[in-house]
């Protein structure tokens, strides 16, 4: 399966995920062009995609998912306090209620030939989840939008070729930053975001010898930077005796605003 990025960060989000026959995506964080611009660079045009699956209701996840389905109706699955969530959200937009499919967090379910699973994470959003997706071929996984994590976590993401995993912010920058002290409290509490050392931590208990490729993302504008990120977690991993060249895997950060695709 393929995992990339068409945008990631506390601007927008949105990632896509696919096979030959099935592509999705998770979010609609940025205007529909975009999201049309990105995929066109994979060559997949629009009218392609088999569903959105939602992680919550936070804006930079869904602003462009109402202008998305008016020119592209898909079903849009979610956990249904986050569908109702969407809905109470008037700047999306008039939206057709039945495109909406209520999935449960721990119960996988067949979609188009892709089993698909949600799992909960911690994060002060209504119903907030992650995803991995998995055909005959491979495992992937998407975890953003966490502020910590626990074993339960970790099993669930273990076994993925390919994952996109949240590295918000340096902890540094952010106690030194400008963001009011409330603000700062909620990032780095535990229904926050993951600090670089912490995804680098987690990163560590979740990479098995399967994993090919590895995505930071999510990166905060204003407390963090790609070349930070990427070093801190790269240290992390090494702290706990894994070797990204020897292991022969990828590791890239998730542009704001282009595509990123696994590098071969």
């Amino acid at each position: 399966m393929e995992l990339a990025s068409i945008a990631s960060g506390s601007s927008g989000n949105c990632i896509y995920i696919g096979n030959e026959e099935t592509h999705f995506l998770v979010d609609t964080g940025i205007s529909r062009k975009r999201v049309v611009d990105g995929l066109k660079e994979m060559d997949i045009t629009p009218d392609k995609i088999d569903g959105i699956f939602v992680t919550h209701e936070h804006i930079d996840h869904i602003s462009g998912l109402g202008v998305f389905l008016r020119k592209y109706p898909v079903p849009v699955y979610a956990t249904g306090k986050t569908i109702d969530r969407i809905f109470a959200t008037r700047s999306l937009g008039n939206m057709n209620p039945d495109l909406f499919v209520s999935i449960s967090p721990d119960h996988p379910m067949n979609v188009d030939g892709i089993q698909v699973e949600a799992s909960h994470i911690y994060h002060d959003a209504a119903d907030p989840v992650c995803y991995t997706f998995s055909d005959q071929e491979s495992k992937v996984g998407i975890a953003t939008d966490f502020g910590t994590y626990d074993d339960y976590l970790v099993d669930k993401m273990q076994g993925c070729e390919s994952l996109l995993v949240e590295a918000n912010h340096d902890l540094n920058m952010l106690m030194v930053g400008p963001y009011p002290y409330p603000l700062k409290r909620r990032i780095m509490g535990n229904t926050g975001h993951l600090s670089n050392e912490r995804a680098g931590q987690f990163l560590s208990k979740v990479i098995g010898q399967e994993c090919r490729h590895i995505f930071l993302g999510h990166l905060s504008k204003e407390n963090n930077y790609r070349e930070l990120a990427y070093e801190t977690v790269q240290v992390e991993l090494l702290a706990h005796n894994i070797n990204i060249e020897e292991k022969n895997m990828t590791m890239q950060v998730a542009d704001r605003y282009q595509p990123t695709i696994c590098m071969q």
